[in-house]
């Protein structure tokens, strides 16, 4: 016969804080202070609603990370959860803290409780370049014709996830002329934002769908009016387009008042962690097996 026995060996949760400067990019300035790229995506992750990751970072800019990493038997397992960040981007200084809720939800804040999640995402893919901005007097590179370009085209490979800027309805989906293969989505307060040239929809995305923000609802591609791999986003606001990198961006809720006093006392600790020395282990805990 067999005999099993369950035999537990806890992961050892350590919170480190890191502290680097930028001089090329973020995801080397992460890993020469012993980071992973895992981590870098995690920190550009938390402030991607208020800093474009890859036009706006510039040599000079700093950070602070207090984070978890996870081991077992002494080894390195993965990095855990950001617990709070300081991002200083062209001299302005943004700070996030992590919060998780009696419900068990958990996100990010800035110290006074305010959502650093914006309702909507600045852009729809992950480290996009921009290759035409918006204009209202662009000669077409295909029609060879001054034409207005009332949105942004962010040129990245072919099938790089394209997400839904904000929550909302499909109210189109398919072909349409120059735009190729196109998704209209319907916000509240009557924003709606269109994606254009992509290579192929989600799978089951359809009109009338609701789709959360981040959600991926197609891929980059080239069709229609297009001479290389891009995504084309358009905002408009009661039907008139705005300026996606310029449009005040709606908030989401802040912490509610009946909430304040335990955000506040669970945070703090946190964000002071950010003044401590870097590379510093703040303690060991037990998790799981």
């Amino acid at each position: 016969g067999f005999n099993a026995n369950i035999v537990e060996n806890p992961l050892e949760i350590e919170e480190r804080i890191l502290r680097g400067t930028v001089e090329s990019s973020l995801y080397v300035a992460v890993n020469e202070i012993g980071g992973t790229d895992r981590l870098a995506v995690s920190l550009a992750d938390v402030f991607k609603y208020d800093i474009d990751f890859v036009n706006s970072v510039q040599p000079g800019d700093s950070f602070v990370v207090s984070h978890e990493q996870q081991w077992q038997d002494g080894e390195f397992v993965r990095d855990g959860d950001i617990l709070a960040a300081e991002f200083v981007n062209s001299g302005r200084t943004y700070r996030a803290v992590r919060y998780v809720s009696p419900d068990g939800r958990a996100d990010y804040y800035t110290p006074d409780g305010r959502p650093v999640r914006k309702a909507f995402l600045r852009y729809p893919v992950d480290y996009g370049r921009i290759s035409s901005g918006y204009s209202l007097a662009r000669r077409h590179p295909i029609l060879n014709r001054v034409r207005a370009h009332r949105g942004i085209d962010f040129a990245a490979p072919a099938g790089t996830p394209i997400k839904a800027a904000g929550a909302g309805r499909v109210v189109s989906r398919g072909r349409n002329n120059g735009y190729g293969n196109v998704v209209v989505l319907q916000h509240s307060n009557g924003i709606t934002t269109l994606y254009a040239h992509m290579s192929r929809f989600a799978n089951g995305l359809s009109a009338g769908e609701h789709v959360a923000q981040g959600e991926v609802i197609g891929y980059v591609g080239m069709t229609g009016l297009a001479t290389a791999p891009h995504v084309h986003y358009e905002y408009r606001v009661n039907g008139v387009h705005k300026n996606p990198a310029r449009v005040t961006i709606p908030k989401a809720d802040p912490i509610p008042a009946s909430l304040m006093a335990d955000f506040q006392a669970r945070t703090a600790p946190l964000l002071a962690r950010l003044d401590a020395p870097a590379a510093e282990t703040i303690r060991v805990a037990q998790t799981g097996r």
